[in-house]
């Protein structure tokens, strides 16, 4: 029984021990939520604006910019994955994984070949461990993204849509991450970013209410466009690295909660089984001790005869 017991005390103290680390890991992770929540915000008003201004453009004018035209039979796209670089987020990067790979299908039965661009080392791990081709990857920076780190990225990427297909180049771009909803919902969702969807945006203003204002351009619309696409694929990946960050850290907070609170019943049940344990061992001493008395008078009176 004493060898139980303190099997049962070692398992508490180590189950104790992860409880706090958790707990710690929870408590960090709700404190750069609310950060991350400011920073996509004031993202936001950027992204909107610029995306009304590219908008503007390529509906006041007449060019066909290789950006804003639909190819008559797409061959190829471009796939960026966002996930995440550490663990402990419960389903985090799984997920987007998941929509990746839908994403992927639905491009394939489409007849499209897919290229993939990868950010975080879980999606890299993935896609390293069953030796599937990646075309650029990026590490190192999920849980607190840059503006930098959304130009570096955008650069091939931006690179591939102005090639040929013939020479390597995509005709669509598209993104995978996870989009903040709350602080308890994070979905993995899949746009397109390229081409840019004019009717949709067309909708989205006439809905607010808003009319696209008309332009004169110098020198040209064209130049305009190449000037302000780079700029709108890079604010595009920026707002989605900004809500991919809080969604890893809400879903790491949620899960270190979980974590923790199975802990504290893992504690419950092995400090019951740690009693249970103690009250056996202390009744088998009292029998015992009951058992070396009653022998011990039985052989008094033996001898007293």
């Amino acid at each position: 029984m004493g060898a139980q017991l303190r099997v049962y005390k070692r398992r508490i103290q180590a189950v104790t021990a992860t409880k706090k680390i958790t707990k710690a890991m929870e408590m960090i992770a709700a404190s750069r939520i609310v950060k991350a929540q400011r920073k996509v915000a004031a993202s936001m008003p950027y992204a909107t604006e610029l995306t009304r201004a590219v908008t503007a453009v390529a509906t006041g004018s007449n060019t066909n910019h290789p950006l804003t035209t639909e190819a008559e039979s797409p061959a190829r796209a471009a796939v960026l994955l966002l996930t995440s670089d550490r663990g402990l987020a419960g389903g985090y990067s799984s997920n987007a994984i998941k929509a990746a790979e839908r994403l992927r299908e639905r491009l394939a039965a489409e007849g499209k070949e897919v290229d993939t661009y990868i950010v975080g080392r879980k999606g890299v791990a993935y896609y390293g461990f069953r030796e599937r081709k990646v075309s650029g990857s990026w590490t190192g920076f999920t849980d607190s993204p840059e503006y930098s780190d959304a130009k570096k990225i955008a650069e091939p990427l931006i690179e591939s849509i102005q090639k040929d297909t013939a020479e390597g180049g995509v005709d669509e771009l598209h993104i995978v991450f996870t989009e903040f909803v709350s602080m308890m919902t994070q979905n993995a969702v899949d746009g397109r970013m390229l081409p840019l969807s004019l009717d949709k945006a067309e909708e989205t203003s006439t809905e607010k209410g808003e009319i696209l204002p008309l332009f004169e351009f110098e020198p040209s619309a064209e130049d305009v466009l190449d000037a302000l696409l780079p700029r709108y694929v890079e604010s595009r990946i920026y707002n989605a690295l900004l809500q991919a960050a809080a969604s890893e850290h809400a879903a790491r907070r949620r899960a270190m909660k979980s974590a923790t609170d199975n802990a504290g019943d893992l504690i419950k049940s092995l400090s019951r089984l740690a009693n249970a344990a103690r009250q056996a061992e202390i009744t088998q001493e009292i029998s015992e001790i009951v058992g070396g008395a009653g022998a011990l008078a039985d052989a008094s009176a033996g001898s007293d005869k």
